[in-house]
């Protein structure tokens, strides 16, 4: 975990033993499920601390200094392998996390890896973020949503902006290339709750890819009808 190490450090954070411990035990069950739960692409160990691990620490580079922390309510949507949700516990234990996965191998894999990491504080559920977002406990009741890799933002914004509660952010992790992304969202955005939205065009310490993080403040409350229902969003933007 060495190239993690010295990433996150250039991230301002600090990793301890037990930290490095589980970053290196999530490795191995990323190996170990990865071919029944289809998991990911890169396995290298060199690549999933930069591409995985590091990208994934890079979210903090949208939030203000503390964000994370005693009394902050994060959930990632779409988390798959746990990513950024999971590298984030573990640097910031103290956060609480709801991992969100529909497929059931997948959360399957999650649950399994909170744990064997032992992650207090960590809640998976199985469900599309169409669905969970209208549940009451999880509606508008987190200061920070992640997502990487989900959608394009136009869709992506109804599936998140419904989790944030006012006052807390949104955050994208996308690719270099979104601003035509972004110039498609902005009706979604605003009819969401969504304030202006800000980009962070980064390179993930370690790596030579130029990545983007979308960041929308949450500034109103989301209309009781969005979501919509299970397929819509994708189908019909808004």
């Amino acid at each position: 975990m060495g190239l993690l190490v010295v990433g996150a450090r250039e991230l301002g954070v600090e990793l301890d033993g037990v930290q490095i411990d589980r970053f290196q035990r999530y490795y191995s069950e990323i190996l170990a499920w990865n071919r029944r739960a289809s998991l990911t692409s890169v396995t290298g160990p060199d690549e999933v601390q930069t591409r995985h691990f590091i990208d994934s620490l890079t979210v903090l580079k949208g939030l203000r200094t503390g964000a994370l922390g005693s009394g902050t309510r994060l959930i990632d949507v779409g988390s798959g392998a746990g990513l950024p949700g999971v590298p984030l516990k573990i640097a910031f234990p103290e956060t609480a996390v709801v991992l969100l996965e529909a497929n059931g191998k997948k959360a399957a894999f999650l649950e399994d890896l909170v744990r064997t990491l032992g992650l207090d504080g960590v809640e998976v559920v199985r469900a599309r973020s169409e669905e969970a977002a209208h549940r009451e406990d999880l509606r508008e009741a987190f200061d920070v949503v992640v997502s990487r890799a989900v959608a394009l933002l136009d869709v992506l914004v109804e599936f998140t902006l419904p989790f944030c509660r006012v006052g807390g952010v949104a955050v994208a992790q996308k690719g270099a290339d979104v601003d035509s992304e972004l110039s498609r969202a902005g009706h979604a955005i605003s009819l969401l709750g969504g304030g202006a939205s800000r980009t962070h065009r980064i390179s993930p310490p370690g790596s030579d890819v130029a990545r983007s993080l979308v960041l929308i403040d949450k500034v109103s409350e989301t209309p009781a009808r969005y979501p919509r229902r299970p397929g819509i969003p994708a189908k019909r933007p808004l």
